[in-house]
């Protein structure tokens, strides 16, 4: 599958707060934040959003929150797969 191949990166167009396990990821637009686009992740998107560094593909990012957190592949392709279409739907990861 292509899109298990590509290599997902963060916009630069985010903020990033880590507070405990979880991120609130603020988009930024002309340097203004968009306090209506909030997003707050939890501890699973907190850790697919640790991953996303411009050099871990989909597949590897797949096989490391299957390890990470001790669930089947298709739980974890579909929990990366949505995650990853909802980011960048909203402009704040790269394909």
């Amino acid at each position: 599958m292509e899109l298990l191949n590509q290599i997902p990166s963060r916009s630069s167009s985010v903020v990033t707060r880590k507070t405990g396990n979880e991120y609130i990821i603020v988009p930024v637009t002309d340097n203004i934040a968009d306090m209506d686009s909030i997003f707050t992740l939890n501890e699973t998107g907190a850790f697919i959003w640790e991953q996303i560094d411009g050099e871990k593909s989909v597949e590897e990012i797949i096989r490391l929150v299957v390890d990470e957190f001790e669930i089947d592949r298709d739980t974890a392709t579909k929990d990366v797969l949505g995650f990853l279409s909802t980011m960048k739907e909203y402009l704040i990861i790269k394909m």
